[in-house]
Protein backbone atom coordinates (compact mmCIF):
# COMPACT_ATOMS: atom_id res chain seq x y z
CA UNK A 1 0.00 0.00 0.00
CA UNK A 2 1.18 3.66 -0.77
CA UNK A 3 2.21 5.71 1.94
CA UNK A 4 0.00 8.64 2.81
CA UNK A 5 1.60 11.94 1.11
CA UNK A 6 -0.57 14.25 3.73
CA UNK A 7 1.77 14.07 6.23
CA UNK A 8 4.26 15.13 3.72
CA UNK A 9 2.38 17.82 2.49
CA UNK A 10 1.19 19.43 5.67
CA UNK A 11 4.56 19.77 6.90
CA UNK A 12 5.65 21.28 3.42
CA UNK A 13 2.65 24.04 3.89
CA UNK A 14 3.43 24.34 7.55
CA UNK A 15 7.58 25.43 6.28
CA UNK A 16 6.27 27.84 3.66
CA UNK A 17 3.51 29.33 5.67
CA UNK A 18 6.46 30.21 8.37
CA UNK A 19 9.00 31.25 6.32
CA UNK A 20 6.93 33.44 3.89
CA UNK A 21 5.70 34.68 7.66
CA UNK A 22 2.12 33.69 7.63
CA UNK A 23 0.43 32.24 10.81
CA UNK A 24 -0.13 28.60 9.99
CA UNK A 25 -3.66 27.09 10.79
CA UNK A 26 -4.77 23.46 10.66
CA UNK A 27 -8.82 23.05 10.37
CA UNK A 28 -9.20 19.77 11.82
CA UNK A 29 -11.83 16.92 12.36
CA UNK A 30 -12.30 17.18 15.96
CA UNK A 31 -14.22 13.53 15.74
CA UNK A 32 -11.71 11.12 14.32
CA UNK A 33 -10.50 8.49 16.30
CA UNK A 34 -7.35 9.68 18.42
CA UNK A 35 -7.96 13.39 17.99
CA UNK A 36 -7.33 15.15 21.20
CA UNK A 37 -8.23 18.69 20.87
CA UNK A 38 -10.48 21.22 23.41
CA UNK A 39 -14.40 20.11 22.74
CA UNK A 40 -15.53 23.54 23.92
CA UNK A 41 -14.09 24.96 21.06
CA UNK A 42 -15.20 22.34 18.67
CA UNK A 43 -18.73 23.90 16.16
CA UNK A 44 -19.63 21.65 14.08
CA UNK A 45 -17.42 18.83 14.38
CA UNK A 46 -14.18 20.85 13.39
CA UNK A 47 -11.82 23.24 14.80
CA UNK A 48 -9.18 25.52 13.64
CA UNK A 49 -6.11 25.61 15.46
CA UNK A 50 -3.34 28.22 15.16
CA UNK A 51 0.08 25.83 15.13
CA UNK A 52 2.55 28.88 14.52
CA UNK A 53 4.85 28.93 17.00
CA UNK A 54 4.30 31.71 18.93
CA UNK A 55 0.93 30.35 19.82
CA UNK A 56 2.37 26.20 20.64
CA UNK A 57 5.17 24.73 22.29
CA UNK A 58 6.71 21.40 21.78
CA UNK A 59 5.36 20.55 18.40
CA UNK A 60 6.07 17.58 16.90
CA UNK A 61 5.27 16.68 13.40
CA UNK A 62 7.40 13.31 13.14
CA UNK A 63 5.37 10.35 14.26
CA UNK A 64 1.43 9.78 14.00
CA UNK A 65 0.26 12.58 14.56
CA UNK A 66 0.59 15.95 15.07
CA UNK A 67 1.61 16.61 19.05
CA UNK A 68 1.57 20.02 20.48
CA UNK A 69 0.81 21.76 23.78
CA UNK A 70 -0.89 25.39 23.34
CA UNK A 71 -3.30 27.59 25.60
CA UNK A 72 -7.18 28.00 24.96
CA UNK A 73 -8.63 30.29 27.03
CA UNK A 74 -5.87 30.64 29.32
CA UNK A 75 -5.58 26.90 30.46
CA UNK A 76 -3.11 24.33 29.38
CA UNK A 77 -4.01 21.42 26.50
CA UNK A 78 -2.02 18.52 25.12
CA UNK A 79 -3.30 18.39 21.72
CA UNK A 80 -2.73 15.55 19.10
CA UNK A 81 -3.87 15.76 15.89
CA UNK A 82 -3.82 12.15 13.89
CA UNK A 83 -2.41 13.50 10.06
CA UNK A 84 -6.25 11.52 8.57
CA UNK A 85 -7.77 14.16 10.54
CA UNK A 86 -5.72 17.32 8.80
CA UNK A 87 -9.09 18.72 6.78
CA UNK A 88 -6.95 21.87 5.59
CA UNK A 89 -3.89 23.82 6.22
CA UNK A 90 -3.46 27.22 5.32
CA UNK A 91 -1.62 30.36 6.11
CA UNK A 92 -4.25 32.73 7.97
CA UNK A 93 -3.00 36.10 6.61
CA UNK A 94 -3.51 34.93 2.56
CA UNK A 95 -6.07 31.68 3.08
CA UNK A 96 -3.37 30.06 0.69
CA UNK A 97 -2.65 26.32 1.50
CA UNK A 98 -4.00 22.79 0.88
CA UNK A 99 -7.32 21.62 1.50
CA UNK A 100 -7.76 17.81 1.66
CA UNK A 101 -11.44 18.30 1.88
CA UNK A 102 -11.95 14.83 4.26
CA UNK A 103 -10.60 13.01 6.41
CA UNK A 104 -7.73 10.35 5.79
CA UNK A 105 -8.26 6.59 6.78
CA UNK A 106 -5.71 5.42 8.67
CA UNK A 107 -6.42 1.39 8.90
CA UNK A 108 -3.41 -0.64 9.29
CA UNK A 109 -1.54 -1.84 5.79
CA UNK A 110 -1.54 -5.22 7.09
CA UNK A 111 -5.64 -5.48 7.86
CA UNK A 112 -6.28 -4.57 4.08
CA UNK A 113 -6.17 -6.93 1.24
CA UNK A 114 -3.48 -6.28 -1.27
CA UNK A 115 -4.52 -4.99 -4.60
CA UNK A 116 -5.35 -7.31 -7.30
CA UNK A 117 -2.64 -7.64 -9.78
CA UNK A 118 -2.50 -6.18 -12.81
CA UNK A 119 -2.79 -8.52 -16.05
CA UNK A 120 0.59 -8.85 -17.97
CA UNK A 121 0.68 -6.29 -20.78
CA UNK A 122 2.48 -6.90 -24.01
CA UNK A 123 5.87 -4.78 -24.49
CA UNK A 124 5.58 -1.39 -25.39
CA UNK A 125 9.27 -1.24 -26.38
CA UNK A 126 9.95 -1.86 -30.21
CA UNK A 127 13.43 -2.17 -31.52
CA UNK A 128 14.73 1.09 -33.57
CA UNK A 129 17.67 0.63 -35.84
Amino acid sequence: MARSRRPYLIRAIYDWACDDAQTPHLLVAADYEGCEVPGEHVEDGRITLNVGPRAVSSLDMTGTAIVFSARFGGRPFQCRVPWGAVLAIFGRESGEGIVFGEVESDSDPDDTPPPEPEPPRGSHLRVVK
